[in-house]
């Protein structure tokens, strides 16, 4: 997905990146909330959410994050945040399934594997996409 790096609330979630590479997780927490309580539109919302969900400390409030960021993404007519759908997706699956609700993990699994399509051919595309499949064949294992 691309970024506008001089966005404001780009900067400071990549400043938040930078303090989680440096192992100072409680900091970069502050940064997220911080590019949240700042974003003034959807799109702006949408990243900022997306971070501060990496750093709930419960599984139903990373959840919570993550619908917020994915419905924020949903309200946003560009192509380059529908390349944010599948991880959206995967991320709300997986906290369905670690909450032990399979039906709800294995619908949001199904809609990410309908979007790999906006997917780079990379690493990180890659990595989404075998989580998504993942995540389904420990589904359908139960």
């Amino acid at each position: 997905m691309y970024l506008e790096s001089e966005n404001k609330i780009v900067k400071l979630c990549a400043r938040g990146m930078e303090l989680e590479g440096e192992g100072k997780s409680e900091e970069a927490a502050k940064v997220f909330l911080q590019a949240w309580e700042l974003a003034s539109d959807d799109k702006e919302k949408f990243t900022a959410a997306h971070y501060v969900a990496r750093h709930q400390q419960s599984i139903s409030d990373k959840l919570a994050w993550d619908e917020k960021a994915l419905g924020l993404a949903l309200k946003i007519n560009d192509d380059n945040v529908k390349g944010a759908y599948p991880s959206l997706y995967l991320n709300i699956a997986k906290g369905y399934e670690d909450l032990k609700k399979f039906k709800k993990a294995a619908e949001n699994y199904e809609i990410a594997l309908t979007y790999i399509h906006f997917l780079n051919q990379d690493g990180y595309g890659k990595m989404i996409k075998g989580g998504i499949e993942n995540g389904l064949e420990r589904i359908k294992a139960m």
